[in-house]
This record gives structure tokens, sequence and C-alpha cells, in this order.
């Protein structure tokens, strides 16, 4: 599980540096395969300001998902030109580097400093200025979500 908020940096040719406590564990989990997707909110389709960071089987079980919603409606449609069609592999080198795409960094606006977040099966990796507004900002909503009333820690 990836949990936490690690401050990386941008090198000059564009890779940052797993943290050493994820190297290992994505090593045995997918020999450093990774795919880099642009963040999307699935309700909205609209892209989001982060990108995602995925182990390449953790990616492949959500891209068969997605492939398996109805191509009917034209939203699905665009959802997964959206999702799948902003998706890069990416490998880690032997210094547990990752060089992510200039296409999707200019995306999210990802130039230097860069807060990679945890969620769990994947990464968030958020320009650190964003990011900070991002959680600096009061909850808009008033109610939450039906799959959070009944959630408890």
């Amino acid at each position: 599980m990836f949990r936490g908020t690690v401050q990386l940096k941008l090198d000059d040719k564009g890779r940052i540096a797993i943290p050493a406590k994820y190297r290992e564990r994505l090593r045995e989990q997918c020999g450093g395969r990774l795919v880099v997707a642009l963040g999307l909110d699935a309700k909205t389709n609209k892209e989001e300001p982060y990108l995602m960071v995925y182990p390449a089987p953790v990616w492949e079980d959500v891209e068969t998902r997605v492939n398996q919603l109805p191509s009917t409606s034209k939203q699905v449609q665009r959802f997964k030109r959206r999702l799948i069609g902003n998706a890069e592999d990416c490998d880690m080198d032997a210094q547990g580097r990752v060089s992510l795409p200039a296409r999707l960094r200019e995306k999210v606006g990802i130039d230097r400093e860069v807060d990679l977040i945890g969620q769990g099966n994947k990464f968030e990796l958020w320009d650190r200025e964003t990011w900070a507004q991002e959680n600096s900002e009061p909850e808009i909503a008033t109610e939450l979500p039906a799959e959070l009333t009944s959630f408890s820690f």
C-alpha cells in the first residue's frame, strides 16, 4: 500500500525519483513498470490538476473495467478517450527514477516541485503549489457523498 505525502523535485530530464521506501515494492509488484495517466473526475469527465501513477498490473485492471463500459454513450466514449488516451507506459530505472511525459506534465502544470500522494494502490503527482491550495480550501460540499455516509474509521 502506498500512503503519505513525499516532496520531490523533477530533474532537468523531467524525471522524479520514486522514494526508496516504495522502490522495492514496485520492483516486486510490477518489475518497475508503471503507467502515468491524467487525473480525471469520473463523475464529470473533467481533467483534474494531477497525474495518477499506477503499477502496470493495477492499471491493466482499471483499463479492463473501463473497456467493459458500454460504448454506446458519447460521454463514456469521451471518458475512455481521455483516460486511456492520456495514459503512458513509464519504466522505473535502476536508480528508481521515472521519466514523466512532458505532454502530461504540461497539462497539469507540473514544473519542478512535485508532491507524491499515496493513494493505496497508486500515487498521485501534484504540482506542490496546486496541492497546497487543494489542501487549504475548505470543503465545498455540505453533504457527504452516499458512499461515505456509513464509512467509519
